[in-house]
């Protein structure tokens, strides 16, 4: 075994190990509706556009580079997450083909694992739950259990401190956004890698600063797997 092997895995939830079939634009369109935005023309495709750039950010983070006023971000905000909450009894939630078998694979590999996300505490929760994945990983970590969401380091770090990790170069990082990639080279995280499952294309997670651009989380563990053999 190498002297230093990854002990921790930090991936990112929807996009990355959850197929929510697009719901976070569906739930921004009824946000940004509450928030007065116009329905339709230059400006709402401007910020949906906004929206696709930022994925993986979190969302009250969104809505005030948007609206530029404290109080209409955080009424969109508080509409965001609760027409997602909404839309995830509607549609059926499910997980990335193999995630779940993933991230057993690495726990049972001895690696943590933490799950994160850039929505709210609440609506991170209604996913884990509709997943039935309560106890999947050894910690779940929403923006404001770390201080700053996504591009900051604070989620990566926070998971690090928890699970009493000895050094960020034995941290691996794993997301579908350039915002996550940011977030695991921030943190100091020896693999940052991007998964082709979600937001972001290779050619921007690679420009990101990606170590490694992989199909899927399947891929991903077997890479940290490999490392630990």
């Amino acid at each position: 075994m190498p002297h230093k092997t990854i002990d921790l895995a930090v991936l990112d939830m929807a996009g990355t190990t959850v197929a929510d079939g697009g719901l976070v634009l569906r739930a921004f369109d009824t946000a940004a509706t509450v928030a007065g935005l116009e329905t339709e023309g230059p400006l709402r495709e401007q910020a949906r556009q906004y929206v696709l750039d930022t994925m993986g950010q979190s969302k009250i983070a969104v809505f005030r580079a948007l609206l530029g006023d404290e109080d209409r971000a955080q009424t969109a905000n508080r509409a965001f997450e609760t027409a997602y909450e909404e839309l995830i009894d509607e549609v059926d939630i499910a997980p990335i083909p193999g995630a779940a078998e993933a991230i057993s694979a690495l726990r049972a590999a001895g690696v943590r694992v933490a799950l994160t996300t850039g929505f709210s505490r609440n609506t991170q929760d209604r996913l884990l739950d509709a997943l039935g994945w309560r106890d999947i990983a050894d910690l779940t970590l929403a923006p404001s259990d770390a201080g700053r969401g996504r591009p900051y380091p604070d989620l990566v770090l926070t998971a690090l401190l928890r699970l009493r990790i000895d050094a960020v170069d034995r941290v691996a990082v794993l997301g579908d956004t350039t915002s996550d990639i940011a977030a695991g080279r921030a943190a100091g995280a020896r693999i940052v890698a991007g998964a082709l499952t979600g937001a972001h294309d290779e050619p921007r997670l690679r420009a990101a600063g990606a170590t490694h651009v992989l199909p899927s989380v399947v891929e991903f563990a077997e890479l940290i797997r490999a490392e630990r053999s």
